[in-house]
């Protein structure tokens, strides 16, 4: 059975936790309850901006419901067929996690060991109820991930905050990271409805900047999904997926009976720096 290398989130800290029933600890004495739900808090004060950090729990469950539709699967099943499957029972990390459905596809389709992490103890909690199997974490992925040196071999991030240093130093040689981000039509449709117009923005050119010190990129493409949603379905896209629910945007999508909506992510695919060259060689 692989562990997962978890490290501890005390600042200046970073040593290997091991578990001890329901709760983890660190050679130093660090330790840290597991909850009943079966989660894992690993949050330091400095980690929180409010007493709830993180998306709402309606936030949350608005996403659920979407997917549980389908509506959203599309980015989900792309990022899943791009993972690489060389590596026997590897680490995945799905960072900013929500409710788990991204790591919960990965781990249906291979054997692994998956890690979630998320800023919302509401999502991690429901994740780690309909994904016992699997570990779930709060924690701010902002920050210093809690997980031991290349001790990683696949991360994802699906509309997800990412740290690319973190990612790189977490990742073994050879290990990849698939991200996720909305691309410049997605929601569009909605945007114009709320916004007075559908102005196309685009985000992946940015990320592939980002990226470009410690990862290569491997391949970048575009994956789409058109629903005709109704007014509940549009009320739960503003909720976990644009801002929240603004007053006035729900105002104006309580009007629409219904409205053909483009869900568009671009996925991109590194690899640690290097390591591509280092492969063909």
């Amino acid at each position: 059975m692989v562990l997962p290398p978890l490290a501890c989130s005390v600042r200046g800290c970073g040593r290997p936790l091991t578990r001890d029933g329901t709760r983890v600890a660190c050679a130093a004495g660090h330790a840290f309850d597991v909850a009943r739900s079966g989660y894992l808090s690993l949050m330091q004060p400095q980690d929180r901006r409010s007493r709830a950090p993180g998306d709402s729990k309606e936030s949350v469950a608005a996403r659920a419901r979407l997917l549980e539709a389908g509506v959203g699967r599309a980015a989900i099943d792309a990022i899943v067929a791009a993972a690489p499957r060389d590596t026997p029972r590897p680490v995945a990390v799905d960072l900013g996690c929500g409710s788990g459905e991204l790591l919960g596809a990965l781990a249906a389709t291979r054997d692994l060991c998956g890690i979630g992490i998320d800023l919302a103890t509401t999502a991690v909690e429901r994740a780690a109820r309909r994904y016992p199997a699997l570990t779930w974490i709060a924690a701010n992925a902002d920050r210093r991930l809690p997980l031991l040196d290349a001790s990683v071999h696949l991360v994802v991030s699906l509309n997800g905050r990412r740290n690319p240093d973190e990612c790189a130093r977490v990742l073994v040689p050879g290990g990849a990271l698939i991200v996720g981000v909305p691309a410049a039509d997605d929601l569009i449709e909605l945007r114009a409805e709320v916004q007075g117009e559908g102005v196309a923005r685009e985000r992946a050119d940015a990320v592939v900047a980002a990226h470009a010190a410690p990862f290569d990129l491997v391949e970048r493409f575009t994956v789409r999904e058109r629903h005709r949603l109704d007014a509940a379905a549009l009320r739960d896209l503003l909720r976990g997926t644009y801002r929240g629910a603004r007053t006035s945007a729900l105002e104006r999508v309580e009007a629409l009976d219904a409205l053909e909506v483009t869900l568009a992510i671009e996925v991109c695919r590194f690899t640690r720096a290097g390591e591509r060259a280092r492969e063909g060689s």
